[in-house]
């Protein structure tokens, strides 16, 4: 019996498979051409600009508006140039971004999960004043730190500006990171509590990792804030020795405005870390962007 529900199986499947390559195929649609199409036309539209500041570096033009299509005869001059004037201020820019980092982690991580676990009276108020101070132009905050820092005598100095970066980007840090945590289970941390465990230790040792990926997009959002920023670094500093690169490619063009190949080849140099850390982050982005919404 084994033997014929076997030869019965097999016939049925081949007769299956049969009747399948039988059917007709049907065509492909070419709803979707159009839209690709136009993704495409987007999609060159925004990248045209970063390839016409590499294609203007690598030629020995006057001006951005005469360079060829494509640098036919390349020459690195313009990075050499870029290397040699704003070295200083590619590694002041290093240190501002990575000092904003780790004071707004520093700060953010435990107010988000402090937010996410605790019900307090007055959350609900403290979020929305979050909410707004994303609204306030960074001029206005450079402009009111002015003072303040004068007295204190942190103008012109990394710390400064690494307070004045950091006070922009936490509260966009707390809204991220505490939407995430709200989605940890609670048993998780008071398993950790029952088995002895302090609030503290249930923080550092199931909150964080849990949250790492949360943490990772907080971080690479602020570093990039932080790196891009321009008007709080022309507000608070007057002196080469702090001055971002932002700052520098600013006061570069003012004095080399007739050789845009430096000035391309620096904008080059200012775009790596950026885009290194989001070719490396990308999963992350995504996992720590969308993981409280889903509970």
């Amino acid at each position: 019996m084994s033997v014929g529900l076997a030869n019965q199986t097999v016939t049925a499947t081949r007769a299956i498979t049969t009747e399948r390559s039988a059917r007709p195929r049907r065509p492909r649609t070419v709803k979707g051409i159009p839209f690709t199409i136009l993704g495409i036309v987007f999609l060159a539209i925004m990248v045209f600009p970063v390839y016409w500041m590499v294609n203007t570096s690598l030629q020995a033009t006057s001006g951005a508006a005469t360079a060829t299509w494509f640098p036919w005869s390349p020459t690195f001059a313009g990075y050499q140039a870029a290397f040699a004037q704003q070295g200083q201020n590619f590694v002041s820019s290093m240190i501002i971004g990575l000092g904003t980092v780790v004071l707004t982690l520093a700060v953010a991580t435990p107010a988000a999960y402090g937010l996410a676990r605790f019900r307090m009276r007055g959350t609900r108020v403290f979020l929305l004043v979050l909410l707004i101070t994303q609204m306030i132009p960074a001029i206005v905050i450079a402009n009111a730190l002015y003072t303040l820092f004068n007295n204190v005598g942190l103008l012109n100095s990394y710390i400064g500006l690494i307070l004045a970066d950091s006070a922009v980007q936490v509260p966009f840090a707390i809204l991220l990171m505490r939407a995430f945590m709200e989605s940890i289970p609670p048993s998780l941390v008071e398993a950790a509590l029952v088995d002895g465990a302090s609030d503290f230790r249930a923080f550092v040792s199931i909150v964080v990792p849990i949250s790492r990926n949360a943490i990772v997009t907080a971080a690479l959002f602020t570093f990039l804030g932080a790196w891009g920023d321009f008007l709080i670094a022309l507000t608070l500093t007057s002196t080469p020795a702090v001055r971002p690169i932002t700052l520098g490619i600013y006061n570069y063009i003012g004095s080399n405005v007739t050789d845009w190949g430096p000035v391309m080849a620096t904008s080059v140099l200012a775009s790596l870390p950026a885009a290194v850390l989001l070719i490396f982050a990308q999963k992350y982005i995504s996992a720590g962007a969308l993981g409280g919404a889903v509970k």
